[in-house]
């Protein structure tokens, strides 16, 4: 009887269970260089259209350029834009603040759905992260160490919260709007 050839896994069976071995809902986004590991052997063509034929069955949805989402993570998807920013500038200084951080503690009333706004060391950018909503980078040229005692570690969204006061500081720096600010609120906190 011949011996039976055992042929290497497709190249998607490989990445997925590479994918199911690598998330737990705490991690599960992944950048493209992140995965290519999973399959060494691919071109970088080739590795473009895997990629692009598993975002296609929504095991892995492309939230914007250079990371992705592994559904089967059962991630807390209320945090995904949070844990996308923490991500993308991991290598930058980068803190919750503006509309997003008043919001939080009631001095806007107004709650802003799917969008977040994050000081950042990084370049001014607007990310549309699928439908999960959009990251809004605005650009500071504040140093950690200057800012430390009007930040708090937020551990849910892996990022560094501003305190009231900086937030509204933010606001005026960035010549944000700021008719939505209830003052009789912020007054509390400045």
């Amino acid at each position: 009887m011949p011996k039976k050839v055992l042929l290497p896994a497709q190249p998607l069976r490989r990445l997925y269970e590479g994918l199911y071995a690598l998330a737990t809902p705490e991690r599960y986004l992944f950048t493209p260089a992140d995965m290519r590991a999973l399959v060494p052997e691919l071109s970088d063509t080739a590795y473009r259209a895997l990629l692009s034929r598993a975002s296609r069955d929504n095991k892995l949805i492309r939230l914007c350029r250079g990371l992705y989402l592994f559904t089967p993570a059962k991630a807390n998807l209320g945090l995904v834009l949070y844990h996308a920013a923490a991500r993308l500038r991991a290598n930058a200084f980068n803190y919750i603040s503006l509309e997003t951080a008043l919001s939080d503690v009631g001095i806007i009333s107004q709650v802003p759905i799917n969008w977040i706004t994050v000081m950042s060391s990084g370049r001014s950018q607007t990310l549309v992260c699928a439908s999960f909503g959009t990251i809004e980078f605005i650009h500071t040229q504040r140093k950690a160490a200057a800012l430390s005692e009007h930040l708090d570690y937020d551990h849910r969204c892996r990022l560094w919260r501003a305190k009231p006061a900086l937030a509204l500081r933010d606001m005026k720096v960035a010549k944000r709007n700021l008719d939505l600010i209830d003052w009789s609120v912020a007054n509390e906190f400045v």
